[in-house]
């Protein structure tokens, strides 16, 4: 099978993904903003990983962890649901077994823009403090 077909296959799942978490009723997903970020689903079409990310103020890491883990708990409990209703809206011989797995990326790019950040604030008071003398 080509990989321009799975990738295909992949962005419809994530497509069909984001009209379903609107559906869905558990306060665990719908409590922060959830979104889909990616699917990857094996050659033979069984399995599929559905990636994950919150939009949620956190102040700490551990309560972003929580958060996430609190997410996918809701997420595996309405399992049945969206397999449901990826079944109905894709044209598949065989729906995928669906694994989540949180997407960690925006965090970690948001926590390097704050180290960024406080360089930058560093070189440029190092910078002012050398002017001024």
């Amino acid at each position: 099978m080509g990989k321009y077909r799975l990738q295909r296959i992949n962005d419809e799942i994530v497509k069909e993904m984001a009209r379903i978490l609107r559906d869905i009723k558990d306060p665990r997903v719908t409590g922060s903003m959830t979104t889909v970020t990616g699917c990857d689903v094996s050659p033979d079409l069984k399995y599929a990983k559905i990636y994950f990310s919150f939009l949620d103020p956190v102040k700490t890491p551990e309560e972003a962890a929580e958060k996430r883990a609190e997410i996918k708990k809701g997420l595996v409990s309405a399992h049945g649901f969206i397999r449901r209703e990826l079944a109905a809206s894709l044209n598949l011989r065989v729906t995928p077994e669906l694994t989540f797995v949180a997407d960690t990326s925006a965090e970690y790019g948001s926590e390097i823009n704050k180290i960024l950040n406080e360089i930058k604030a560093e070189d440029e008071k190092r910078k002012k403090e050398e002017n001024d003398e």
